[in-house]
């Protein structure tokens, strides 16, 4: 077991830690069709859900995950319709990003996901959830009355539960499609492929 790039970088903004298995494959060149796999920030809660289930996650790992959302920025495009026509947010927090994202232009104008504490790895995206002020569509839909609330509550109230949750996730996301065969290579070291 070894801690990867992606551990250190959470552990250095005051996350959690979790052993990265040995031995998985990586590939050799870059995937520019796999982002355009992820989950977009219009989703609805149904979407997200069916989305990991698709790739064998389940709705805690959905909610856990999304609490990476704590650090990060999001361009005013993606979520511009979300504080402009969503009743499920936060009019003070509407109005607020209204400020940095006007109602046309503006596009790559950037807002931090967690405006709390965007530089630290903690649990106040849920807290922000809680209070209608979930920058994307597709983060507030963790908290509207849906079947991932309790969880949001869970995280917003104990740091402890979220960091737990997130490392096992992570593990969870790590085993997601794994190369086999002669796909990929095991790093000799993981922040470059072998020569």
């Amino acid at each position: 077991m070894k801690h990867s790039s992606c551990v250190r970088a959470c552990i250095q903004l005051g996350g959690p830690s979790w052993a990265v298995p040995l031995g998985r494959r990586d590939a050799t060149a870059p995937d520019p069709d796999g982002a355009r796999t992820l989950p977009g920030p219009d989703l609805d809660l149904a979407a997200l859900v069916s989305a990991f289930a698709a790739k064998g996650l389940t709705s805690r790992d959905l909610a856990a995950l999304s609490g990476a959302h704590t650090v990060g920025m999001a361009r005013c495009v993606q979520f511009r319709t979300h504080v402009y026509c969503d009743a499920n947010v936060s009019p003070a927090f509407a109005s607020q990003q209204r400020q940095l994202c006007p109602a046309s232009g503006g596009d790559a104008s950037l807002a931090p996901l967690d405006p709390l504490t965007p530089n630290e790895f903690d649990n106040g995206y849920y807290r922000n959830l809680m209070s209608g002020a979930g920058l994307l569509r597709s983060d507030q839909e963790l908290f509207n009355n849906g079947a991932v609330d309790s969880l949001v509550r869970l995280y917003s109230a104990n740091p402890a539960a979220f960091s737990a949750d997130f490392a096992a996730s992570m593990i969870n996301l790590g085993n997601v499609s794994p190369l086999t065969g002669a796909s990929g290579e095991i790093r000799l070291d993981c922040r470059k492929v072998n020569t």
